[in-house]
């Protein structure tokens, strides 16, 4: 990743109690810091202001908008990590593809494993390869492309984009899996988290939120 040039807009949180926080991370800025100073602003640092006891339970692709849900303490991160392991966080996903899916839902399971000479991509591999599956419903779709909403099952790194691109759909905008037309179809990459609803391990309400897509 060069020339690191991330939103300056403020992050909008979309619910704060007092064990959890969650926003809405916008498309450009990292969830994480990374290496260097100069990636060093990121929607952690940024949170971290507000909120000094704020810490990492998941992560979004940086070019990936939507819900980053932030613990408050070590025991909620602890509690938060569990909920996603053990399967128990649901996610919904809205990608804008190349072309429509047929059937127009169904699964994706191809195994992926990081492709270490060109990191940070992924790669299929049917031998080493870890499950991963995706589930997807096309919402709407214009013959050269299509709106889908995205379950994943599995949280493997750049699952979406690589499922999606192996099945001859890539997610447009997406300059790591993405060619020609299906590349320059958007500015950005489209794909957006826009759901999250589980058990609030604090309060053991059920909580569901949700960040409309932007694009």
């Amino acid at each position: 990743m060069t020339d690191y040039a991330p939103p300056k807009a403020r992050l909008e949180i979309v619910h704060a109690d007092e064990f959890l926080v969650a926003v809405d991370k916008p498309s450009g800025l990292l969830s994480v810091p990374g290496r260097g100073e100069d990636k060093a602003d990121c929607a952690l640092s940024r949170l971290q202001a507000a909120y000094p006891d704020a810490l990492t339970v998941h992560r979004l692709d940086m070019a990936t908008s939507g819900l980053l849900l932030l613990a408050r303490g070590k025991d909620m991160q602890r509690a938060l990590s569990g909920l996603f392991e053990r399967g128990e966080v649901q996610k919904r996903y809205i990608a804008d593809v190349w072309g429509e899916p047929h059937p127009d839902a169904g699964e994706i399971s191809l195994p992926l494993i990081t492709d270490w000479p060109r990191r940070p991509l992924q790669k299929v591999d049917h031998e080493i390869g870890k499950p991963s599956i995706t589930r997807y419903e096309t919402l709407s779709g214009s013959g050269s492309i299509a709106r889908l909403a995205l379950t994943p099952l599995t949280g493997r790194s750049h699952q979406l984009r690589v499922h999606l691109a192996e099945t001859g759909h890539p997610i447009l905008g997406d300059e790591f899996y993405a060619t020609g037309e299906a590349l320059a179809a958007r500015p950005r990459l489209a794909l957006h988290a826009e759901r999250l609803a589980f058990v609030h391990p604090g309060t053991g309400a059920a909580l569901d939120l949700v960040c409309p897509c932007p694009f």
